[in-house]
């Protein structure tokens, strides 16, 4: 199971990147909306993860946006400090996930996702 997670702050990707793994995950990171982009070009990914806020001019909701443009029931997971009712709309389809989370939280709901898809 293939993870593009996009997190700006480093102890976040770093932490919750050695979990994933640990859990059978298969991870990539971006650091902003830009590099998420980037890799979205270059690769094909089971699921993403991706922050709201990002430096760099690209959020989190516009990478979740050209997620679903090139697959439009790819599974995306928008997490963000904020509550939900203080963003934007999320774009349909997605999933969104209060933080701080918990990691067994997240591990949940990314294998609900992905197991959707493949059902």
């Amino acid at each position: 199971m293939r993870i593009l997670f996009v997190e700006d702050e480093a102890d976040t990707r770093l932490l919750v990147g050695q979990g994933l793994r640990i859990h059978g995950f298969s991870v990539r990171f971006a650091e902003d909306g830009v590099a998420a982009m980037r890799a979205l070009q270059e690769e094909q990914y089971d699921a993403v993860v991706t922050d709201v806020s990002m430096p760099n001019g690209v959020s989190g909701i516009e990478v979740a946006q050209e997620v679903l443009r090139l697959d439009p029931v790819a599974p995306v997971l928008i997490v963000s400090g904020n509550a939900r009712s203080q963003l934007p709309s999320l774009p349909e389809g997605t999933r969104y996930l209060a933080k701080p989370y918990r990691f067994a939280e997240l591990v949940l709901v990314l294998r609900e996702m992905i197991s959707g898809r493949i059902s």
